[in-house]
């Protein structure tokens, strides 16, 4: 009996650490089926994700979405070390010998409360080891409390770090894109510029970001579930979007070269592919189509209006659709599972970017008003994009 319980043990203590080291040492995908932190985001995400059918209010069902990727961060650090502790509870019970300075009798209760206090190396001395194998489990297990507490530490600054390096070019996004950010607007603010340099540096910019959203999305799994600090933006909304302009200027718009838009594509298209199958998502055959032809007869004439002219013609449109099929049913794949909204190609009315937006502008725009002798008009409130 106590060779069984000390073979469960090993194997709990054997599945923790190997958990821990694929989740926040190993910088790639593990494909490798049955794991503990899938096994944990599968059994908290989806009733997560049921309590939001029930919130009405955009804003407060996306603030309720955003507690969840910090609040599991924690409870998976906490999931591993409870187990940790269970585990060495399991094989001081099946291998170790000690004693109770009471006198009362060990209890695998009693030996949980030790294994916890040794974890956390509190080294209160109630239970003593007194056999070799207890004392050296005894001390692995402290070494590894230290090393979880290391681990803590080092971790989430780390995830923060990259959670941070990815949202300061999705701001950016903000004044070049709209909020939230459509390929119209970024053709239309700057697809008519006399030089092309200065978007195909925004081009390579993105390049460099989709890059990184990949080894950083792919390394620390849980920032998929990180939202952004807007309602309106998100890290797959941005990555959508540079996948729909620059399918657009591949597809030919004139006087733009494609040379910049073909590799951001390829960048954006590999990191939106990978990260589907990192975010276990699954294909919709019948996903929705997020460009009609009327939807696209419309887009085409926005850009007109701003000296943007896309290519007529049937081989356009049969380019563009393949463009989108490499990279769409990924990014609504992504969108359902994660309970993202993605970004539309062009908006259905003028939306202000979120930098032009401000919780005081009604009242300041009252006050002048009121200053020019004129009546305030009681206007409806925005929309809040925090």
């Amino acid at each position: 009996m106590h060779i069984v319980i000390t073979i469960i043990g090993l194997l709990v203590v054997f599945a923790v650490l190997l958990d821990a080291f694929e989740t926040v040492v190993l910088p790639r995908r593990v494909r490798r089926q049955y794991r503990i932190t899938s096994w944990f985001y599968r059994r908290t995400w989806v009733p997560w994700r049921k309590i939001t059918t029930h919130i009405k209010s955009p804003s407060r069902r996306e603030n309720f979405l955003g507690y969840f990727g910090p609040l599991s961060l924690l409870l998976l650090l906490g999931l591993w070390a409870v187990t940790l502790i269970f585990g060495f509870a399991l094989l001081q019970y099946g291998a170790g010998e000690h004693v109770q300075l009471s006198g009362e009798p060990i209890t695998f209760g009693r030996l949980i409360y030790h294994s916890g206090e040794t974890f956390f190396t509190l080294g209160y001395g109630d239970i003593v080891p007194t056999s070799p194998i207890a004392r050296a489990l005894a001390v692995i297990e402290a070494g590894m409390g230290f090393g979880f507490l290391g681990t803590v530490i080092g971790y989430l600054p780390t995830i923060y770090t990259a959670f941070s390096r990815r949202e300061v070019q999705i701001s950016l996004l903000d004044a070049r894109a709209g909020s939230p950010p459509t390929a119209a607007e970024l053709l239309g603010r700057f697809g008519n510029r006399p030089q092309q340099l200065e978007f195909d540096q925004i081009l390579r910019e993105w390049e460099r970001w989709s890059g990184e959203v990949l080894e950083s999305h792919i390394s620390y799994p849980p920032l998929g579930f990180f939202r952004s600090q807007h309602s309106n933006q998100s890290w797959l909304g941005a990555l959508t979007t540079i996948l729909d302009t620059s399918a657009l200027i591949i597809a030919g718009v004139d006087n733009l070269r494609s040379d910049q838009a073909k590799v951001t594509f390829a960048m954006a298209r590999h990191a939106v592919v990978d990260l589907a199958q990192v975010t276990k998502s699954t294909y919709d055959p019948m996903h929705p189509d997020r460009l009609p032809a009327e939807e696209l007869a419309r887009l085409r004439q926005a850009l007109a209006g701003r000296n943007v002219k896309l290519k007529e013609g049937s081989e356009f449109e049969e380019k563009l659709k393949h463009l989108r099929s490499l990279y769409e049913p990924y990014s609504q794949s992504i969108a359902r599972t994660l309970l993202i909204n993605l970004p539309p190609w062009i908006h259905s009315e003028k939306k202000k970017d979120n930098w032009e937006a401000g919780p005081w502008d009604r009242a300041i725009q009252a006050k002048s008003l009121v200053v020019l002798g004129q009546p305030s008009v009681r206007q409806p409130k925005a929309d809040e994009h925090f």
